[in-house]
């Protein structure tokens, strides 16, 4: 929950729990379709990955995977669906995929189109024609990617590079993906009480932001505007960057515990807190999830 000092500190607990359900053996065979029968021999698990030898195919395109694997996704809910490119055990599919989409909340899954998540070992950056790489051995740090994101007539496909990463880290990268989606297909109703916010911000001269991208904006436009409130793309694209930021922290806050760090680039937590009040009217979360311990305490 959102504390009333800072640093904010989160800590939501769901009422229900989701209910297990056990996946089939279908998992070890889900990424052999696109191999040859000669590699499929050659397969080894390893800390319940999917490895390849190094002198077999170790990557394959994010879109000529995710089209190979699209009739074997799994429904999690009527607009989010899953699949995998490893075998993933059902505690990693709850805390991966169930506990953050269950947190998610009903006005934001109506909004979006069907998206189709896809997770993978790695992902690397693609330089050619063939766009970002799903990879089975983890790639040089310059070329890693945590999240790839595709979009379509038949909706969206988010690509989480899982192996190694911490849950908690994963869920941040998680929402921030759904945040940008989300930014892209809310109606205007539901974004210009945000925007009209941000603009009282920067008349105010309120310091700080939420994260570093929208940090960088936002110095970006002090710099070259003189008239800051005035509607130019720079501050389009600051108050785009600001609402993903703003959302993503809001989501992940409600699934996880969490701490909002201070510093000389946040923004005072009375401000955040406003804006955080803000999202929660226009996307209430779930029912049994709480974002403020009070709700008759909320500073006005």
């Amino acid at each position: 929950m959102f504390s009333d000092s800072y640093p904010l500190s989160i800590a939501i607990r769901p009422v229900q729990r989701w209910k297990p359900v056990y996946l089939r053996a279908i998992w070890r065979w889900i990424v052999l379709v696109e191999l040859s029968a000669e590699t499929r021999r050659h397969f080894c698990y390893n800390s319940g990955s999917v490895m390849l030898p190094e002198t077999k195919q170790t990557k394959i395109t994010v879109d000529g995977l995710a089209e190979r694997l699209r009739a074997e996704t799994i429904p999690l809910n009527h607009t989010f669906s899953y699949m995998a490119a490893m075998p993933v055990a059902e505690e990693d599919v709850k805390q991966y995929l169930r506990e953050p989409v269950a947190a998610l909340p009903p006005a934001i899954i109506e909004a979006l189109p069907a998206v189709r998540i896809l997770l993978a070992p790695y992902i690397e950056r693609g330089g050619g024609v063939g766009g970002d790489l799903v990879r089975f051995d983890k790639p040089a740090e310059s070329k890693l990617l945590l999240a790839a994101r595709r979009s379509g007539k038949d909706g969206e496909t988010l690509v989480f590079g899982i192996k190694g990463e911490e849950v908690a880290d994963y869920h941040y990268t998680f929402y921030n993906a759904v945040s940008c989606v989300v930014a892209e297909n809310s109606p205007a109703a539901a974004i210009d009480p945000f925007v009209r916010l941000v603009s009282e911000e920067l008349g105010a001269g309120i310091h700080g932001e939420v994260d570093e991208a929208g940090w960088r904006l936002k110095q970006a436009l002090l710099r070259r505007q003189t008239n800051v409130r005035r509607e130019t793309k720079l501050f389009r694209s600051y108050v785009a960057q600001a609402f993903e930021d703003t959302l993503t922290l809001y989501l992940h806050g409600i699934c996880c515990d969490i701490d909002v760090e201070s510093g000389p680039r946040k923004m005072p937590s009375r401000h955040l807190r406003r804006r955080l009040e803000l999202l929660e009217a226009a996307f209430p979360p779930p029912e049994g999830y709480a974002v403020f311990p009070d709700p008759k305490k909320r500073r006005k």
